[in-house]
This record gives C-alpha cells, sequence and structure tokens, in this order.
C-alpha cells in the first residue's frame, strides 16, 4: 500500500510517516518547510523516515498543482492531508495567507485526487471548528457554523468542500477533528513544549486569562492510533473526534508539568487571547464504536514522556 502524507514533516505528520513506514506502507512525504517555525526542526523530526527505502521525500506546497498531480501519479492509494497553516491567533493576524494554504491547498489536492482517482482522502481537521459551544462534551453532530478564529473557519471550509467532492466524484472522505495534540515533536509554539521550556529554564510563563480554560489535551500516540484506524476504515462520508475526553485547565495542566519537571513555574497572568475558545471536550463514543478508537495515554504519563523527550 502507497500512501501521500501532505505536513510529513511535522509534528503528527511524521509521527505518522514513521508508523506507517514500521507497518509496511510506502510512504511519500509532501513538506513546503516553511518557516512558521525552524525548518530545522522539522528536518529532524523526518531524519529517520530519510534512513528508510520505502520513503521518498517530496518538498512542494501544497498550492502547486503541478507538483500535486505529479506525486499522486505514483501509485498513490489514500490521501492523508495534514498540512496547513496552524494556530488560531497567528490567523487573526494574516487571514488571507491561511485561507490560501488551507482552502485553497485542499481544493488543489482533491482536483488532484479526482484526476488521479484516489479513493480515500483522509482530512486533518480541528476541534477549534466547535468554536465557544456551550454543550459538552463536543460531539460530531453538534452544529459547527460558529468558528471564532480565521484558522477555525478554514477548517471548517477544508470539510465542506471534502464533503462536495465526496458527493460528486465519490472519494470516501474521512474529516478527523483533532483535540489538543501533544508529545514529543510538539510544536515549540504550543502550550505545553512553551510551558515546559520556560519552567525548565527558570523564566516566567504567560498564563492567558485567569488559566480556567479547559483543553482535551491528546497523547501523540492516541492520535496516531485513530488516524491509522481511520485509514482502514475510509468509506463514504465520516467526522470524527479524536481526543483523550478528560479534560483539565491551564492552572491544573501547569501544576501536572510542574510534577513532570520537579520544578516550580513563575507565572504571569495576561489578558485573554482573541480567537481562544473557553474549553474542548471531546465525545468520542463515535470513534470508540467505528473506529476501535480507545485513547489511553493520562497527562500525568504523557507529560513525562514529553520531559523526557525534551530532555533529550
Amino acid at each position: 500500500m502507497k500512501v501521500l502524507i501532505t505536513g510529513a514533516a511535522g509534528f503528527i505528520g511524521s509521527h505518522l510517516s514513521e508508523r506507517l513506514l514500521g507497518d509496511g506502507w510506502q510512504v511519500l512525504g509532501v513538506d513546503n518547510f516553511d518557516d512558521f517555525y525552524d525548518p530545522q526542526i522539522k528536518r529532524r523530526n523526518i531524519a529517520d523516515c530519510l534512513k528508510n527505502k520505502n520513503f521518498r521525500l517530496i518538498k512542494a506546497d501544497i498550492r502547486n498543482r503541478a507538483a500535486c498531480e505529479k506525486a499522486l501519479g505514483d501509485g498513490v492509494e489514500i490521501i492523508v492531508h495534514l498540512a496547513a497553516r496552524a494556530g488560531v491567533r497567528p490567523s487573526i493576524a494574516r487571514p488571507l495567507l491561511y485561507a490560501d494554504v488551507n482552502v485553497n491547498g485542499t481544493v488543489v489536492l482533491l482536483e488532484a485526487a479526482k484526476k488521479h482517482k484516489i479513493g480515500k482522502f483522509i482530512f486533518g481537521s480541528s476541534s477549534s471548528v466547535y468554536g465557544n459551544n456551550e454543550k459538552v462534551p463536543f460531539s460530531e453532530d453538534d452544529n459547527v457554523d460558529f468558528p471564532i478564529s480565521p484558522y477555525a473557519a478554514t477548517k471548517k471550509a477544508g470539510e465542506l468542500i471534502c464533503h462536495a467532492y465526496h458527493h460528486l466524484y465519490g472519494i470516501s472522505v474521512t474529516c478527523l477533528r483533532f483535540f489538543t495534540v501533544y508529545g514529543p515533536r510538539q510544536r515549540p509554539d504550543l502550550a505545553i513544549h512553551k510551558f515546559a521550556r520556560l519552567i525548565e529554564q527558570r523564566k516566567p510563563i504567560s498564563v492567558y486569562g485567569d488559566g480556567t480554560m479547559m483543553r482535551d489535551f491528546t497523547y501523540i500516540d492516541d492520535i496516531i492510533n485513530g488516524t491509522v484506524a481511520a485509514m482502514q476504515n475510509c468509506n463514504g462520508f465520516n467526522t470524527y473526534n479524536l481526543g483523550e475526553s478528560r479534560p483539565i485547565t491551564v492552572n491544573d495542566l501547569i501544576v501536572e508539568i510542574e510534577k513532570a519537571l520537579d520544578k516550580k513555574a513563575i507565572k504571569e497572568y495576561v489578558p485573554p487571547q482573541p480567537g481562544d475558545v473557553e474549553r474542548t471536550y471531546a465525545d468520542v463514543t463515535k470513534a470508540v464504536r467505528e473506529l476501535g478508537y480507545n485513547p489511553s495515554t493520562t497527562i500525568e504519563e504523557g507529560l513525562i514522556k514529553f520531559v523526557t523527550w525534551l530532555r533529550e
């Protein structure tokens, strides 16, 4: 089996690439190594994959139609589309770029999939599509018409365009709504990585609001297991939450990071940021029932693994 993974050198993409290579897949990775964060981090992420004869890397932008069509002409059977311009707060500063990469890039890939008759397409969506949903936990059946950031809006738009291509051309599509993924190789701008690094260096951390915002932090291994299961069961059009379903407050998260590091945080409370949702909380009933999804890594266990990686 041959898979094309966009964003293959990123946090989730590199872990998925390693897992599929270990399972005997041929993996074609696409990444443009943009400068949203240090490209050298991505090169380290993908270093082991590059040693595997079943892995090939193409440096290309997903908006480049010619490059995407050429890549898919190489016997690809399924696409896992993880590449995106990420981050809620940066999307408020650069909405045109986010729309271009996340929406237009997705359309380019779907067009290429249609042309080459690729029958299966996995779309990496986000829990941010739920906005400030008052009902918890968040279910796939909930209304997601009220995103509160351009990033969230582009992810909702991506799901909609995926459905259109399923309806028109019969491509089987599975949209995966990831809930605050963390673990080794997590992007350096995200809370767990940033907090742990600064606490380790005995520097202050900025806590937005009063620290009572809740997040459903999900360990990378559970996300990868869910994604692989979605690939194996991609049929028709489906949307699944992939979360841990055990949300905690940011204040409690900091306490757990302090325990994992055996160091105290220096906290500086600052005003809330526009676009940040108040809480995320995944109802994973559908993924458990239909994919056999089984999130099993507690935040305490996951943070110990993350800190071990960080210190290495």
